[in-house]
Parts: structure tokens; sequence; C-alpha cells
């Protein structure tokens, strides 16, 4: 596993203190992307929040989740919550120390008063003095927000005076780009009122996450509310590692309702492998969701959802083109985007994987869109350092790929040979890694390294193509 440190500078602490009519909340941000380019300390806001036991409360979960290990727990690490302006709603996110639960708080036009939401991405430091001073926060007392630097601070410091050194494994980059892959292909499930939403997840069991083994939890929608199920059928969710689920007791209290969001579960629902799922909390003028990987143990960095997007070079060229038009749209609109780059809805999509690859869009289950935003650290190791990626590429480069057909032979670095199936566009290996997970975990190296070929060996042919047709003119 490739980890590195970045240092995340900032020029004072995050701090809750009390003002004239109320209380202040200062987050101080680190460098980041805005519209105008690098900043090393965006403002985004200064305002009121209209719900500020509701929004401490979502802050407090998020960085709950961010200081969190679900599995091997005895392992501590922390990223400061990445916070993303998109002029009309701020979004709070944050990743586990174990690479499994993706936590965001989206707090909504109605949750913010009387400022400007701007535009960019950075990191924000949420502090342990912070984090105590959160819990303390009561009644319904005015809370005075703002998202990065005084003016002040601006003019008159000459520096940084808090760097922080943290860890940056690349599971944890990889694990933003899968993530928001997967949720692209949930759909509501279920919806809870409060008072069932409070029911069903006080009523979870509580494990270690040290294990990660054991068969997989299903729940399925019943009446108003959810109930077990031993295996999957039709309409379940699967709910792995309940205990996950935690940092939702953060703000249970507060929930109007409970949202649950999981892919199709069809004829085949009952030999169905563990899935991911999304949990979403309705709060008022918020919303605080947390997305689970298929296992406790089981990061998203192994799902493999954008190895497709990745090895194609087509791919890449659209993303390039689509990365000038995207404006820190809160809903990134797919068919307008296609209408304006000249794309079909189908590259838009896969160019939109690609950028997800790279921290420069994320989704959203609520409104079943893309949003863009600029993780503020090099998320392109996602693409260098991605092993079957590299593996694929290696074995294409060595010339280990032949072609017959809808069969490609692919010889490994040990001199055994797989057979790559292409059938109606999905292709199938001979390998163990297809054998074990047929597909669940994304493609082999061997089915990337035929993918690659076949994308090589059309572009040659279309090369070819216009040269003899530029010597008959």
């Amino acid at each position: 596993m490739t980890r590195s440190s970045q240092a995340v500078a900032y020029r004072q602490p995050s701090v809750l203190e009390a003002a004239a009519g109320g209380q202040r909340l200062g987050l101080e941000t680190s460098g980041g992307v805005t519209p105008a380019g690098a900043e090393a300390h965006p403002r985004f806001f200064t305002g009121f929040l209209t719900s500020p036991q509701v929004a401490a409360a979502g802050l407090l979960a998020v960085a709950d989740v961010a200081a969190a290990r679900y599995y091997q727990r005895q392992l501590r690490a922390s990223l400061d919550p990445v916070v993303t302006g998109n002029g009309d709603r701020l979004r709070f996110e944050s990743f586990s120390g174990c690479g499994g639960v993706y936590a965001r708080l989206d707090v909504l036009d109605g949750g913010l008063d009387g400022g400007e939401v701007g535009h960019g991405t950075t990191n924000v430091d949420v502090n342990n003095p912070l984090r105590e001073a959160l819990a303390r926060i009561g009644g319904d007392d005015p809370l005075h927000l703002r998202v990065g630097p005084e003016e002040l601070a601006v003019t008159t410091l000459d520096g940084p005076v808090v760097e922080k050194k943290v860890p940056l494994p690349d599971r944890w980059l990889r694990g933003f780009a899968e993530a928001q892959v997967i949720a692209a292909g949930f759909d509501l499930r279920a919806e809870l009122p409060a008072a069932e939403a409070v029911r069903f997840l006080r009523t979870l069991p509580r494990g270690t996450g040290r294990s990660g083994s054991g068969a997989p939890r299903w729940v399925v929608p019943a009446g108003h509310g959810l109930r077990p199920t031993t295996r999957a059928v039709p309409g379940a969710v699967c709910l792995p590692g309940p205990e996950r689920l935690a940092a939702l007791q953060r703000v249970l209290r507060h929930a109007t309702a409970l949202r649950v969001y999981g892919p199709v579960l069809g004829a085949a629902a009952a030999t169905a492998a563990a899935t991911a799922s999304a949990w979403e909390a309705v709060l008022p003028g918020m919303r605080l969701t947390l997305t689970l990987s298929p296992d406790v143990s089981r990061g998203f960095s192994g799902e493999g959802g954008v190895l497709d997007a990745l090895a194609t070079d087509e791919a890449a060229e659209d993303a390039e083109l689509l990365s000038v038009l995207l404006s820190w749209e809160p809903r990134v609109d797919v068919v307008d985007l296609a209408a304006t780059s000249g794309l079909t809805v189908e590259r838009v999509r896969a160019a939109l994987v690609r950028l997800g690859t790279s921290g420069r869009v994320g989704y959203d289950t609520a409104e079943a869109a893309y949003f863009h935003r600029e993780l503020p650290y090099d998320a392109e190791r996602v693409v260098r350092h991605n092993p079957r990626l590299r593996s694929a590429r290696a074995l294409v480069a060595a010339g280990g790929v032949v072609l017959d057909g809808a069969i490609g032979t692919v010889t490994a670095e040990d001199g055994h040979a797989h057979r790559v199936r292409d059938g109606s566009g999905v292709l199938t290996c001979s390998c163990l890694w297809w054998a074990r997970y047929r597909g669940g975990r994304g493609p082999c190296k061997h089915a990337l390294a035929v993918r690659m070929a076949r994308r090589g060996a059309a572009v040659r042919e279309q090369e070819i193509g216009t040269r003899v047709d530029g010597g008959v003119r």
C-alpha cells in the first residue's frame, strides 16, 4: 500500500466563541481550489446557521467518521474534513481511516442565512477543543458561521501558525473515487418517518468491527419501517457492519426522516453478494449521508468500479474537455453537459467517472446527480498507483495480449495464459479473480489489458484509414 503525508496548514485553529447576541463558529481553511485558482486559505461563507444544534451535530458526525477506524480499530487515523462551496450550499465530506465509510453533510440553502456561499474546495480544521465546544451547543441561540479566515487575519499574519501532517494512503484517495461511482448506481429503496428511523437505528446490534467476517446482513422495507431478513430478496438493502451507522446517532433526535439507498436486486437476489448502501438522515435545512462499503473489512478502494473508465484514452480526453465546462455546480446536468460538449450522454457519464477518480466530482444520492468539487490533495495518484491498472498496462506494453475476435489471450508474468471473452460488452476471464468475484469488484487485470489492446487496435485502424483516405484524395 502506497502511503505519504500531506501538510495541512491553517492560520489559526478553528474555534467556537461567545459573541454579541449568540455564538460565533469560525472554521479555518487550508489550501484549496476556487474559480480564481489555488488559494492558501479560501473563504466560502460568512452568515448564520438557521439550526445551530443540528449543524453542530452534523459537523461532529462528519468529524467522527474522519477520526474512526471501523476495522482494526487499534490503528488511529484522522483526515480533516473537506468543505466545498457550491454557490447555494456547503458540503462537508470525510472518509474513515479504514476506507469503508464515506460521510457527507450537505448544509442546504434553507440551513444558511445572511450570506452568500462561495465556490471552491479545501480542508477545514476540526480540532479536539472545537469538537468539545460543538458538543455543548444547546438551545437555539443564533450561531454565526465563518468558513475561511477573518479578513484581518489575511492581511496581518505572515504565514500559517497551525500545521498538521496527515497520512494519505492511496486506498483513501481511491475510496473517494469508488464511492461516487458506486453511489451513482443506487436508487431510493425506503424512506422511514422520524419515529420509525429512531426505533430502527436504536435496535441495531453494535459489533466490534474487528473481524469483518460472517454472512452479510439485509433489511427489507415493511410498512413504514424496515425489518431484517436472513437473505437478499428483491427490494432488499444490504446493511454491512451496522455499527458503522453510529455517527447517525449524533443527529437522530433532529431527523425528520431516514432514507435508504442501494442497488436494484433482481431475480437473482437470493444469490447476491453483499453490496454497498447509503443511509441519509433528513434534517432541517440539511442532509447527513453515510455510505457503507460492502464489508467492514473491505474498503471502497478495491471495488474496481472506476477501472474501465481509467483504461481508455477516450474517457481521459473527454474528461479534459468536461473539466473546463464544470463551474462548481451543485447539480451537474448530464444532458445539458452532453449538449454543450457535443459528446453523447454515455461518453459524458464515462468522463464524469474519470473526473471522479481525481476527486473533481462527487455524487449526491438524494438528488441523483453529480456535483463539482476539487479535492485539495493529489488525487491523480488514484490513476498512477492503482495496482490492477498498472499491471494491465504492463501486460500490454510487454506484448502479452493476443486478440482473436471476441476472445483475447493474455499471457501473465508467470507465463500462464488466461482467456478473456467478450459477451455483449461484458468481459469474462478464466483467472481466479474472475472466478472469485464474477465482476463484482470490477474487471481483472487481464480483462483491462484486453480492453486497452482493443482500444489501441481500433485507434491504429482509424489512423491507417485516415492515411489511406488522405493518399487517395
